[in-house]
């Protein structure tokens, strides 16, 4: 992201501003810790700017979509150890805020520094967020530049509805489309080889032909 001090520097005001900044992420700080503390195996939540987001229960079709891809990635992945697949409840702890992805994947170098009992994972090289009414706010805005500025290299929102998927690349520290897909196939940018029909994250049979030819 582009930005400039120059005209912050520069107003009169800007010991009270930063005072201001410095008591806002304290607070932020101490919830944070809070969160972290309180957070429980069987929560669906994330801490975004100060706040702690519960997700309500996902629709059944977000879920089915949601495990079709993780079953897809990972045993590509495992197949050709590339690194490791991770599925909704690795909470990635960025520089002010903690999310948990539907899918994420980290290459062989990251996955082989993830410890057995670690709870809190770095930025991995590839997110897909499936979008739900609820979330997809949040998925387009600020986790779209979030990821972005910790180099997360792909990232893919899928549409269980209208049945769509949008692949962005990063260039520099923003996402670009560069696709968006209703039919056919898609290739990932990060996972080597990686390719699958978009009718096998939507559609049970095509995801169990998918399945049986990649064994």
């Amino acid at each position: 992201m582009d930005f400039t001090l120059e005209p912050l520097l520069k107003r009169p005001d800007l010991p009270q501003l930063v005072a201001a900044l410095n008591s806002q992420l304290q607070r932020e700080k101490l919830a944070r810790d809070k969160f972290l503390r309180e957070l429980t195996p069987n929560m669906k939540a994330e801490f975004i700017g100060g706040e702690m987001i519960l997700h309500s229960p996902a629709k059944a079709e977000h879920i089915r979509v949601t495990g079709r891809l993780y079953k897809m990635l990972d045993m590509h992945v495992a197949k050709r150890n590339l690194g490791e697949v991770f599925f909704e409840k690795a909470l990635v702890h960025l520089t002010r805020n903690d999310y948990e992805p539907d899918v994420l994947f980290y290459e062989r170098d990251k996955a082989a520094r993830i410890e057995p009992d670690q709870v809190l994972f770095p930025a991995p090289d590839f997110i897909a967020e499936v979008l739900s009414d609820s979330t997809e706010s949040r998925d387009r805005g600020v986790k779209f530049e979030d990821y972005a500025l910790h180099s997360v290299a792909e990232y893919w929102l899928i549409d269980c509805d209208q049945l769509f998927v949008e692949q962005y690349r990063l260039e520099g520290q923003v996402y670009k489309l560069f696709q968006k897909l209703h039919s056919g196939s898609i290739s990932s940018l990060v996972v080597p080889e990686f390719e699958i029909p978009l009718a096998a994250l939507f559609n049970d049979e095509a995801h169990r032909g998918f399945l049986a030819g990649s064994q």
